[in-house]
């Protein structure tokens, strides 16, 4: 992007302060390499000096040396009108040789701030906000070459599960596990190597690992999972078998598209489904959920609810027939 193409004004708002950074850290490098940053760089807290005449002054100064001229302006959550106002007026006619960048957390589309930077262009309005899990692992895909590496999307869906959805602390252990790596490309047995566990483990995960039959990560997500809360998990679990159910009898008749649709989700949500239910015949799935009856019993009112919560998964996982072997037990839920 050259000088030319910068918009007057830009509206960073979300609550990511590593996304939001990038966005500053980007402008800023832009003006450091002039040589003269310290003459055209103006950053203000709004929360601590709102000097709105001053800010005005410094917005509507020419720059000295350098194509443009960088005001940042911190905290513009919840500005008062008489601050608010005379920005929402300078951006009527901003000056084309500033670059004003409105920082917030949060900023409604109704106000006037909002509507003002917006009209600059169609980029003067960035999102900032978190990103959500999902969308966190293709992140980390997009970036991984800023740092002279590439990761496997299955890797970092993994790391994100390890380290947890903080963008900064993500990326740190990205750029890390890149130099300690080592490998044209990062895969998901690197990230298990290298990269210790430091978020709560996701009932996701389990579930997951149990609708790919992925034995070893259903025992490790099982030791994950916060203490006392095998009633919850296994609610999770019955709901996932109860998908899976619709998914291969859809998939059977040719629907499997429908998928979304017939259970109210986001296709995003069950973009796996109808492969994850191809890995299991109708039976065991059915089987799955009528010893489930037991299960739920045996989790109410038993001391080995864990153990009967584990026994029942990995029937799932492994097949009926090998689940009490790979345990060394028989199946304490069964009463029949």
């Amino acid at each position: 992007m050259t000088a030319q193409e910068l918009l007057p004004g830009y509206l960073l708002v979300g609550s990511d302060e590593y996304r939001r950074s990038e966005y500053v850290s980007r402008l800023k490098a832009r003006l450091e390499q002039t040589g003269m940053a310290d003459f055209n760089l103006d950053e203000r807290d709004m929360n601590r000096d709102p000097q709105i005449d001053d800010i005005i002054a410094s917005l509507n100064t020419l720059p000295m040396g350098t194509e443009f001229r960088l005001v940042i302006l911190y905290g513009c959550d919840k500005l008062p009108k008489t601050v608010s106002e005379p920005l929402v007026e300078y951006f009527s006619a901003p000056s084309p040789s500033t670059v004003c960048l409105v920082i917030a957390d949060r900023l409604p589309k109704s106000t006037r701030l909002y509507k003002a930077v917006a009209k600059l262009g169609a980029k003067a309005a960035i999102d900032c906000s978190p990103m959500k899990a999902r969308e966190l692992s293709g992140y980390l895909c997009k970036i991984a070459p800023r740092y002279n590496g590439r990761i496997n999307p299955v890797a970092a869906e993994e790391l994100v599960s390890r380290v947890g959805e903080n963008t900064r602390l993500l990326v740190s252990e990205l750029q890390k596990l890149i130099e300690i790596a080592q490998v044209p490309m990062i895969e998901k047995e690197h990230v298990e190597r290298y990269v210790v566990r430091t978020a709560e483990a996701k009932p996701w995960d389990l579930l997951n690992a149990i609708a790919s039959r992925n034995a070893s990560s259903v025992l490790e997500q099982l030791s994950l999972q916060p203490a006392r809360s095998e009633i919850r998990t296994f609610t999770l679990i019955v709901g996932r078998l109860r998908e899976l159910i619709i998914a291969k009898a859809l998939d059977a008749r040719g629907e499997g598209g429908r998928l979304a649709e017939v259970l109210g989700l986001q296709s995003w949500q069950v973009k796996n489904h109808v492969k994850w239910s191809r890995k299991f015949s109708m039976l065991e799935l059915t089987s799955a959920l009528h010893d489930a009856v037991d299960v739920e019993m045996a989790l109410k009112g038993s001391r080995d609810s864990e153990l009967a919560l584990r026994i029942w998964v990995m029937g799932l996982v492994g097949g009926d027939s090998s689940a009490g072997a790979s345990l060394g037990t028989k199946p304490p839920y069964r009463s029949r």
